[in-house]
Parts: C-alpha cells; structure tokens; sequence
C-alpha cells in the first residue's frame, strides 16, 4: 500500500541520498536537492525537518563537518584545503560551524586528534580522494605535443646515441 506518509518518506530519502552522494559539491543547493525530492524549495524545507529533525542545510553542513574531521585526523591538507575539498567555499563560515558541532577550531582538533589516526594520508591523495581535483579536458590533437603522444617528456633525460 503506498500512501502519503510512505511518499513523502522516499521523497525525503532520495533528497537525502543526493546529499550524502553530492555533499562535496559546493554547487549542492537546496533548490537542486528540493528537485530529487520532487517538491518546491520551501515545502521541501518543512517536510524535512518534520521527517529528520533538522534541516536540509544543518544536515548538510553537519556531513561536511565529519567528513572535515576526518580529513584533518588523516590528510595532510592545509584547513583551507580542506574547507574547499567538503564544500565549503568560505573558509570563515566553515571554521564557524565546524567550532559550532565540536566545540574546537579545525586547528585545534587537528592538533588534539592527529595522533588518533593511523598515518597521514598526503594531501595530494586525499584531494584526489574528495574529489578536489578537477579532470583536465582533453579536446583532441590539438593538445598533443608536437610529434605525437610518443615524444612528451616523461621526466627521463632524452637517450642519446653512443
């Protein structure tokens, strides 16, 4: 049987996949998270907080600030790049809540918490994990150096004849 209350839930619950799935991406707002849903910014707003207890942008920003903790127990990124790399795209406003959910500065919980983690993961890792880096456009022939793809310089000296 499928009534109102089972809709709404899975409506809510696809809102709250895309946020779970997207939660890095600082684009992620909440008329695109509305639109999983189905609903308008505002109805959607309320149906949230009624079915979660909080809402979408507390819940949002709440995921973002885990997935920070962890980085700064694991990653050797700056604060800054691990603001950007959660979605944050204001280093102030994310160091704000993150002292609002832990009660410390990202600094201060790095320094508390490094320890706890099993080894630092290099930042270049870790921002490829999370997605921080952007995939370069390969357009065609154009961007291949000249001579084609078997001349580009791997780093090695060129070989030389005897």
């Amino acid at each position: 049987m499928n009534t109102p209350g089972m809709a709404r839930l899975r409506a809510m619950r696809l809102a709250k996949d895309a946020m779970d799935r997207d939660w890095a991406d600082p684009g992620l707002d909440l008329d695109a998270v509305a639109a999983y849903a189905g609903y308008s910014r505002y109805h959607f707003v309320r149906a949230f907080k009624a079915t979660y207890g909080e809402s979408p942008g507390q819940y949002l920003a709440r995921r973002r600030i885990e997935r920070a903790e962890e980085l700064l127990r694991s990653a050797g990124l700056s604060v800054t790049e691990i603001c950007m790399a959660v979605g944050f795209t204001s280093l102030g406003t994310f160091s704000a809540r993150f002292k609002k959910q832990t009660g410390t500065s990202p600094s201060d919980y790095r320094r508390r918490h490094v320890r706890r983690a099993a080894a630092m993961i290099p930042g270049c890792y870790a921002m490829l994990f999370t997605g921080g880096f952007k995939e370069r456009q390969h357009s065609g022939p154009q961007d291949e150096p000249k001579g084609g793809p078997e001349e580009r310089n791997n780093g090695e000296a060129p070989a030389r004849p005897l």
